[in-house]
C-alpha cells in the first residue's frame, strides 16, 4: 500500500508540473482538456491500484499455500527419513542373515571337503596297501626265529669286504670283493675252490670300470649291483659276463648323505636281495637317523616303493632282508653281543612281541656285512677278516588279526 501511495504522489506532482502557466488559465478549453486527461490518468491509476491489490492478494494466497506445502514436506521428510532408516536397518539385518547363510554354506563345504579329503586318503591308503601286497606277493611267508649255527668258511687278513653267491641263478660261483673301496672282483668256480684257494682252480680276476663304495654289494641274475665310489647315491648295475656297465640309477630319499650303520664306517648304501627281489637300505636325515628301506625293480632300476622304518642307524652294524622283512643287527661299541633288536615288516604281519630274542654268535668285532641268500636260505657275513655262513631257523608268519 505504501508503494501505491508513493506512486500517486509522484503522479500528482507530474500533473502539477503539466499545469499551464497562469496566463493559460483564462482559456476554458485548455482547462477542460487538462481535466479530462487527469480523469483518464486517475482511472488508470485506480485500475493499477486494483491490479496491485489483486496481485498482493494472490501473492498472499500463494505464500499461504507455500507455507502449508512446506509444512507438509517437513512431515513427509520425517516420514521418508523414518522409512529410509527402517529400510537401512532391514537391509543390514538381511546382510547379516546372508553372511550367516554364507558362513553355513562355507562350513558345509569345508566339512564336505574334509570328508572328501579323508575319503580320498582312505582310498589312497587302501590302494597303496594293495600295491604293496601285490609287490610282495611272492610265495614267501617265513620269519626268522633264530641262528642255529656258524661256519667260518675262510679267513683273510682284510677287515672289510664282502662275499656272496648269485642270489637268484643256479650258478655255484662265489664272488670275493676285498676292501671297502676297490674295483677288483675275484670269481671262484664254486665253494670248494673258494675254501681251498688252490692253484688248480685259480679264481678269475674281474676288473670293474668303476670302484665300489662300502660293503653293500649284491649279485642278482649275473649282475653286480654296487654303490659307485665318489658319488653320493649312484647305484651301478654291472654285467659280469660282458664286463660292462648295464645301467645306473640315483637312489632318492637323501640316500648316501650319512653312514647307514654306525659301526660300518664306509658303507653309505647297503643293498640286499631276498625272495621278492632287490632292496636298498640307507640312513634317513639327521645324525644316526632312521633307516629307509627301498624296493628296486632290478630290470629297470626303478624305485617301486620306499618305507621309513623305526630302526635307527645308531649302534647298528649290519642288516639283511628275509621274505620282505628287514632285520637290523646291533652291538654295543662295535663289539658283541650281536643282537637283532629291530624288525620291520612292511605288511605288518610280524609282531615284535611274538619274536624270540635274536642273537648272532658272539664275535670280537662288528660285522663288515651280513647278506641273506634266498636260494640257500643262509646268511653270508664278513667279520674281522672271516668269511662266515650263518644257518637260520625260520617259521611261517602268522598274519595279525
Amino acid at each position: 500500500m505504501m508503494a501505491l501511495q508513493r506512486a500517486s504522489a509522484v503522479l500528482v506532482l507530474f500533473l502539477v508540473a503539466l499545469l499551464p502557466p497562469p496566463q493559460c488559465a483564462q482559456d476554458p478549453g485548455m482547462v477542460h482538456y487538462i481535466y479530462q486527461r487527469f480523469q483518464v490518468l486517475e482511472q488508470g491509476l485506480e485500475k493499477c491500484t486494483q491490479a496491485m491489490r489483486a496481485y498482493i492478494q494472490d501473492f498472499q494466497e500463494f505464500s499461504k499455500n507455500i507455507t502449508t506445502m512446506l509444512g507438509r514436506c517437513q512431515t513427509y521428510t520425517s516420514e521418508y527419513k523414518s522409512a529410509v532408516t527402517n529400510l537401512a536397518l532391514r537391509v543390514e539385518r538381511a546382510q547379516r542373515e546372508i553372511d550367516y547363510l554364507e558362513y553355513l554354506r562355507e562350513a558345509d563345504m569345508c566339512v564336505e571337503s574334509e570328508d572328501k579329503t579323508l575319503a580320498e586318503k582312505l582310498i589312497q591308503e587302501e590302494e597303496e596297501e594293495k600295491k604293496i601286497r601285490t609287490l610282495l606277493n611272492a610265495s614267501c611267508d617265513n620269519m626268522l626265529m633264530g641262528v642255529k649255527s656258524l661256519k667260518i668258511v675262510k679267513k683273510t687278513m682284510d677287515t672289510h669286504g664282502s662275499w656272496m653267491k648269485d642270489a637268484v641263478s643256479n650258478s655255484q660261483k662265489v664272488y670275493f670283493l676285498v676292501g671297502s673301496r676297490n674295483k677288483t672282483v675275484w670269481e671262484f668256480a664254486n665253494m670248494r675252490a673258494f675254501m681251498e684257494d688252490s692253484t688248480k682252480s685259480a679264481p678269475r680276476k674281474l676288473i670293474l670300470t668303476h670302484s665300489w663304495q662300502g660293503t653293500g654289494q649284491v649279485i642278482h641274475k649275473g649282475f653286480l649291483f654296487f654303490h659307485n665310489q665318489g658319488t653320493l647315491n649312484e647305484i651301478i648295475k654291472y654285467n659280469l659276463q660282458k664286463r660292462a656297465v648295464e645301467d645306473r640309477m640315483l637312489l632318492p630319499g637323501g640316500a648316501g648323505r650319512a653312514l647307514v650303520y654306525q659301526h660300518s664306517p664306509s658303507t653309505y648304501i647297503d643293498l640286499a636281495v631276498d625272495e621278492h627281489g632287490l632292496w636298498a637300505i640307507h640312513s634317513g636325515p639327521g645324525v644316526y637317523g632312521h633307516l629307509v628301506l627301498t624296493k628296486i625293480e632290478p630290470g629297470t632300476l626303478g624305485v617301486e616303493h620306499s618305507w621309513d622304518t623305526p630302526c635307527r642307524s645308531q649302534d647298528a652294524e649290519a642288516s639283511f632282508v628275509l621274505c620282505g622283512v628287514l632285520y637290523v643287527v646291533y652291538s654295543s661299541g662295535g663289539h658283541g653281543p650281536h643282537r637283532i633288536t629291530c624288525v620291520y615288516d612292511p605288511l605288518g604281519n610280524i609282531n615284535e612281541d611274538d619274536l624270540p630274542k635274536l642273537f648272532l654268535p658272539r664275535r670280537p668285532r662288528s660285522h663288515s656285512m651280513i647278506h641273506y641268500n634266498p636260494r640257500d636260505k643262509q646268511l653270508y657275513a664278513w667279520n674281522d677278516g672271516n668269511q662266515i655262513i650263518y644257518k637260520l631257523q625260520t617259521k611261517r608268519k602268522q598274519p595279525l588279526e
